[in-house]
């Protein structure tokens, strides 16, 4: 099996827009996709992200701080599964809960270094 990470992007706005109870049905949705995936030892690990960070630049010399701006390009939070292919990895994504709120996953095999 080969390592994919699923880059979750967008979707802020309506989630903001969302009741309480919406949400409490969209993170059991969460829970439900993310548990089968565990169940089947897919399931390396992923979490949210917050909206503050920081960006280094200039060879790590400058530091911003900085929330990131809501939109389609915010990272919201990440996945690491496994899967037999690039093929596979996008057929488990297509499950993805976030994609009623609009969101995007990206999906990249990960280079494992040796």
């Amino acid at each position: 099996m080969k390592e994919f990470m699923f880059i979750i992007r967008g979707g802020e706005g309506k989630y903001n827009q969302a009741s309480p109870e919406e949400l409490q049905e969209h993170m059991q949705d969460w829970q439900k996709w993310m548990g089968n995936l565990a169940k089947s030892e897919q399931l390396i690990g992923g979490q949210p992200l917050m909206d503050e960070g920081k960006t280094l630049s200039n060879k790590g010399k400058k530091v911003t701080d900085r929330p990131f701006a809501e939109g389609k390009e915010l990272v919201g939070g990440y996945l690491i599964i496994k899967a037999d292919s690039l093929d596979h990895a996008t057929l488990i994504a297509k499950d993805c809960p976030s994609f009623v709120y609009g969101c995007t996953v990206e999906v990249r095999e990960i280079n494992l270094m040796e």
